[in-house]
């Protein structure tokens, strides 16, 4: 359910101001792994934004992914329209941050959280976060 060929020239959606393909792009479309858990958060930003379920659950640490369901994550993606994406702070693995978004209502909404992420077998994956 990607929406992907109309964004050749499209500024990606994490907020870095690059094209679309030349950041979240050739890693939601399996081009690349994220470089770090930096760049692996704001590809999964932009998996929401874009629909693509099947990423966020396969960016998702394996013992964590029991806790997801595609469907579940879809419906909320859809669900939402993305606005952007605010990087608090970062360390090698774990990132803050805040997503913008209106909701089903059209009313704004922020989530908040502090993410942790783990490098395992040449890629990074989303563990957990902590939410307010």
């Amino acid at each position: 359910m990607e929406k992907n060929q109309s964004m050749a020239n499209k500024k990606c959606f994490c907020d870095t101001g690059l094209p679309f393909d030349d950041c979240c792009g050739l890693y939601l479309r399996g081009n690349q792994k994220a470089s770090s858990a930096l760049a692996l958060m704001r590809s999964r930003y932009s998996a929401y934004a874009t629909y693509n379920a099947d990423y966020l659950m396969e960016t998702t640490y394996v013992s964590e992914r029991k806790y997801y369901s595609k469907p579940e994550i879809l419906r909320w993606a859809v669900s939402n329209k993305w606005q952007k994406l605010e990087i608090l702070s970062f360390t090698e693995n774990t990132v803050e941050f805040k997503a913008y978004f209106l909701d089903s209502d059209n009313k704004p909404q922020v989530h908040y959280e502090f993410s942790t992420f783990k490098f395992e077998n040449g890629a990074w994956y989303y563990v957990d976060g902590k939410f307010e």
